[in-house]
């Protein structure tokens, strides 16, 4: 299976990466190109192909990892990939990872019978630990579907959803970290007025939703429930919460 990358970002160098630490991406195997240059997925093993045309002709599967507007713009990257899907019988599986680009956009701009997988990956999976949605165009088949969820698994938990469903999942998952870093820093704060020096409220309060987290997902009880049982009656905690939520 060969892998191909338009766009080197931030994002790209992650899911790369990730890939490259699950042993999906083996050096001098997988290819790369961007306009502003692949260096880092080059440091990583890629190819460095010539261009966006050489990355679609050499790979299986295609990921689009480049700003919205690069992709769907007159001469863009789709107009690109399209004409050179035109030029061969070469059908790699398109996988756009581009926020806010529907399926019905990229089928447009491509052949009939291309095969389109749209995902929406969050900033977590810079670390390891992110949360991707992922839909199925109309050509694409369970297979592609199955084959995507896998390579962004190596960068965090990927579930398959309607495309109806993206914007929620945008702004829960998607947006969800920068609410997350909010609450941390909140915590952060009321511990140094506390007395805490700074970098150790900081991680304090990262463990303690980090712990929060983890209770929540391995114990499959309600938030809820478990919020009521550091509650004492008439403790800090019960008046803290009533504080909270009168906010």
């Amino acid at each position: 299976l060969s892998i191909g990358f338009i766009g080197a970002g931030k994002m790209a160098t992650a899911i790369a990466s990730g890939m490259v630490d699950v042993g999906l991406l083996k050096s001098g195997e997988w290819w790369a190109s961007s306009p502003g240059g692949a260096e880092a997925l080059v440091a990583l093993g890629s190819g460095a192909a010539s261009s966006n045309v050489e990355v679609v002709k050499q790979s299986d599967v295609v990921i689009l990892a480049v700003k919205p507007q690069m992709l769907t713009a007159p001469g863009g990257v789709m107009e690109e990939l399209s004409a050179a899907l035109q030029e061969t019988e070469h059908n790699p599986l398109i996988v756009s990872i581009a926020a806010g680009v529907t399926l019905a956009t990229l089928e447009a701009r491509l052949a009939d019978g291309s095969r389109v997988v749209r995902v929406m990956p969050n900033t977590p999976s810079l670390c390891g630990r992110g949360t991707a949605a992922v839909c199925a165009g109309s050509a694409a088949t369970g297979a592609d579907t199955a084959l995507v969820s896998r390579l962004f698994g190596a960068v965090g938990e990927a579930y398959v959803i309607e495309e109806k469903l993206m914007d929620a999942f945008t702004g829960l998952a998607g947006s969800g970290p920068a609410y997350v870093y909010m609450f941390v820093e909140a915590l952060a704060d009321g511990g140094v007025a506390a007395g805490l020096p700074r970098p150790l409220a900081t991680e304090l309060a990262a463990r303690t939703v980090e712990g929060g987290a983890a209770m929540v997902l391995e114990t499959g009880r309600h938030p809820g429930e478990l919020k009521d049982e550091v509650c004492s009656p008439a403790g800090a905690t019960i008046e803290a919460v009533r504080e909270l939520e009168r906010a």
